[in-house]
């Protein structure tokens, strides 16, 4: 029988792991380490390469498997796991929260532009709607009467769509349009009760029109938005188009200001965070308290989906409603927004 030196048993020997044990923990590790990947580019204000801006979109149920991650850590006595989980579960949280209800950039709040409202001279409705190849709108020719918005923002109107428009929606109820006509995706149309000047809009592959109107007394800008969408191969020229749209928004900074669509991004990109500071922009739908509603898909339910259809406003407006509407033949709900359009002091 073995001995130590001074007659004592020998020293234990730590027992190993069981193979089901260290497979759970080394694919609990590459988990871990990608999160860790993702977050941290949402920390430093990157949108990185693929897969980063995709599964940047979903980064709030990211915090499911996060969470799970860290109770298998636990089951597994992993204390490095642990810790592991932990501080990326509290890092991940606090980082979706960042723009959630009531949250104002830095350079918002430097400016003091919160809170600076005059008495509001118009009350209006405002609806943005991404009819997938113009399938979706006999669905939004029945909301459109049902609802009765002063302002709608089409995207993905395409011949048809134009035609069923026209024919359809009366003149009586929408007297002004300025309406793109392409093939596809491209076509774009905005409808409205007031008065529009057509403007320049924004360049992009896919129509981004824009109007000048005025409201309440008020000069008013009306921006389409819808930039191409972030896939593989694509991530460039999606944070190209985004930038156009940061520049706009910068150029139009200190007057009133609507911009709305389908954005192809949500708050946890930076792309997207920059229009809002470049504009001293808002969004309606945080505003609201509707920050993590799902628009895209349509296909799955809450909270699952991400928010990529926006209606942002400039510090002239307040925010009463958001409200996500499902619309039959299309992949995305469409946005109905509450609007006050305030004087300034």
């Amino acid at each position: 029988m073995d001995t130590t030196r001074n007659g004592g048993p020998p020293p234990s020997l730590p027992i190993a792991r069981p193979l089901h044990e260290r497979l759970l923990i080394g694919a609990t590790a590459l988990f871990l380490a990608g999160a860790s990947v993702l977050v941290g580019c949402r920390l430093l204000g990157t949108d990185a390469i693929t897969p980063v801006p995709q599964l940047l979109a979903f980064l709030p149920w990211m915090l499911v498997p996060i969470s799970a991650a860290l109770l298998l850590t636990g089951l597994l006595r992993w204390r490095t796991g642990a810790v592991w989980a932990l501080a990326l579960l509290a890092v991940a949280g606090w980082s979706v929260r960042m723009y959630d209800t009531g949250y104002a950039t830095g350079a918002q709040a430097a400016a003091g532009s919160w809170g600076t409202h005059g008495p509001a001279v118009a009350r209006i409705e405002v609806l943005t709607s991404n009819v997938e190849f113009g399938q979706a709108t006999p669905a939004l020719i029945e909301t459109l009467r049902r609802e009765k918005p002063d302002v709608v923002f089409v995207q993905e109107c395409e011949y048809v769509c134009a035609q069923l428009l026209a024919a359809r929606v009366p003149r009586a109820d929408y007297p002004y349009r300025h309406v793109v006509k392409a093939g596809q995706a491209e076509g774009s149309a905005i409808l409205s009760v007031f008065p529009l000047t057509p403007t320049d809009g924004i360049t992009g592959t896919l129509a981004m029109p824009g109007s000048a109107t005025r409201i309440g007394g008020l000069p008013v800008q009306l921006q389409l938005v819808h930039p191409l969408p972030p896939v593989p191969g694509g991530v460039d020229d999606w944070r190209a188009e985004l930038g156009r749209i940061r520049t706009y928004a910068a150029g139009q900074k200190g007057a009133p200001l609507i911009l709305a669509g389908d954005f192809n991004a949500t708050r946890d990109h930076v792309a997207f965070r920059s229009v809002l500071d470049a504009g001293a922009l808002r969004d309606s739908a945080v505003l609201a308290g509707a920050g993590r509603a799902p628009s895209w898909s349509a296909g799955v339910r809450a909270p699952l989906g991400a928010q990529i259809d926006h209606v942002l406003v400039s510090e002239d407006f307040t925010v009463r409603s958001a409200r996500f509407l499902e619309l039959a033949d299309t992949d995305h709900r469409s946005l109905l927004v509450g609007l006050d359009l305030h004087a300034r002091r």
